[in-house]
């Protein structure tokens, strides 16, 4: 539901009324954060339309890295929050960002690579008191991400050594060039795809067939390597044309 987060709650549910998936990724931040009334809400909505959640983690002002201690704490707060209303809708899958660089990260060397390990295994120990399956999403140039390229996440899961699945986001490792390496380096981690397209310059959300992807390419490749987990399209635009290019390219 990325493509109308600008638009109120309410809105975003009347569109979820006329889904034509069986699977919708609810964005807990902005104008559809989530809270006990909205749960209520979208777990009734699941249950008339056999619909299945994955939850994207609050992601604005949001440093899972932050080398503040007020800051890092409420952040945790926020996550734990979601992370409890993704168990409320029964989601199949919680998805967050990694951490990011700060402007004194200069002066503390490595310091926020290992808060962002410990903070995942805080997080993935909160996720399984809750019951709920995590993810980490691979992230876009040029943002000062901790965790963009393949060396940054094989180092993470030599490192980490928690139950956290990788979600492939394909704008994103278009950005980077490392669609295929990611499939190939990641194939048994990869959990959950996030589906956009880009001109391989800026992390635009295009519609499916709008970029520079090569979406037959990316097909062969994720079928070759036997990747598992639900496609989920995050297009801002052509959203249905999006979805039935997916299904067209899986046939």
């Amino acid at each position: 539901m990325l493509y109308c987060l600008s638009e109120p709650f309410n809105k975003m549910i009347k569109y979820l009324s006329k889904a034509e998936v069986s699977h919708i990724e609810i964005v807990d931040d902005g104008l559809h954060t989530l809270n006990k009334q909205r749960t209520v809400i979208l777990k009734d909505m699941a249950e008339s339309q056999n619909l299945e959640y994955s939850v994207h983690a609050p992601f604005a002002d949001i440093n899972i890295a932050s080398p503040s201690k007020p800051i890092l704490n409420a952040v945790l707060r926020r996550l734990k929050e979601s992370v409890a209303y993704a168990s409320a809708l029964n989601a199949y899958l919680w998805v967050f960002h990694p951490g990011l660089k700060t402007g004194i990260s200069m002066f503390y060397p490595e310091q926020d690579w290992l808060q962002n390990l410990k903070t995942v295994k805080v997080l993935a120990n909160i996720a399984k008191d809750y019951g709920v399956r995590i993810a980490i999403e691979n992230v876009p140039e040029p943002f000062p991400f901790l965790m963009k390229g393949v060396k940054d996440f094989e180092r993470f899961y030599d490192e980490a050594d928690v139950d956290v699945g990788l979600v492939l986001d394909t704008g994103h490792a278009n950005l980077n060039g490392q669609m295929q390496l990611f499939l190939e380096a990641f194939h048994d981690r990869i959990v959950h795809i996030h589906a956009h397209d880009n001109d391989g310059k800026g992390d635009q959300h295009r519609g499916i067939g709008y970029g520079t992807i090569e979406w037959a390419k990316f097909v062969t490749s994720f079928k070759k390597v036997s990747c598992d987990g639900v496609i989920v399209v995050e297009s801002v635009e052509h959203v249905q044309e999006s979805i039935k290019k997916i299904e067209q390219l899986f046939i």
